[in-house]
């Protein structure tokens, strides 16, 4: 097993039995002490982030890790399957793996999916996706004041406020991270 001193930003290890994404890592020699190494990191089954100091010779596990990415195929119940473009392997998670990320898969999408010990944690989205608009009420003629929203729900149920002139069937673009408008595809 390496030593804290080893571990660098963007490793999975094993902390208190659970898995903990390294965010950031400092090496500290406070003036005559032990030297130490803060670490940043998020558990992966929960999503809480926490900083942690550890001897600069402990020993921490380091866990293999991989990333795919697969397809978003179609939704069943509750579960999400995804697929290998290559391999045409399908995995299946449930909405509370998934959380808020459930609002911006449309079938075909893609998605990064991090794999510890081959089993599915966490699921990164790209930093827009294109989604369909299927209900939106038509813009009021005449209401040309700058930059005036309305609320349209897009194909995943997710509502968010577009401008006027998006009618329903046509296809925008929509941040990942804050759910804004972005444009039209």
């Amino acid at each position: 097993m390496p030593a804290a001193n080893d571990i660098r930003k963007g490793q999975v290890i094993k902390f208190n039995g659970e898995p903990h994404l390294v965010m950031e890592t400092q090496h500290r020699t406070p003036g005559n002490l032990r030297a130490f190494v803060q670490i940043k990191m998020r558990n992966l089954r929960y999503g809480k982030a926490l900083d942690q100091r550890f001897g600069s010779t402990d020993t921490i596990e380091v866990l293999p890790t991989d990333r795919k990415t697969l397809e978003f195929s179609y939704v069943d119940r509750g579960a999400y399957a995804f697929m290998d473009p290559e391999t045409f392997e399908q995995i299946e998670l449930n909405e509370s793996q998934l959380g808020d990320v459930k609002n911006y898969l449309a079938p075909g999408g893609k998605v990064d999916i991090l794999f510890v010990d081959e089993r599915p944690l966490s699921v990164d989205l790209p930093s827009t996706v294109s989604l369909k608009v299927i209900e939106s009420a038509d813009g009021i003629k005449g209401d040309t004041a700058s930059n005036v929203q309305k609320p349209a729900k897009l194909e995943t149920g997710l509502i968010i406020q577009v401008p006027l002139f998006i009618k329903e069937g046509e296809s925008i673009r929509v941040s990942t991270v804050d759910g804004s408008y972005l444009g039209r595809d």
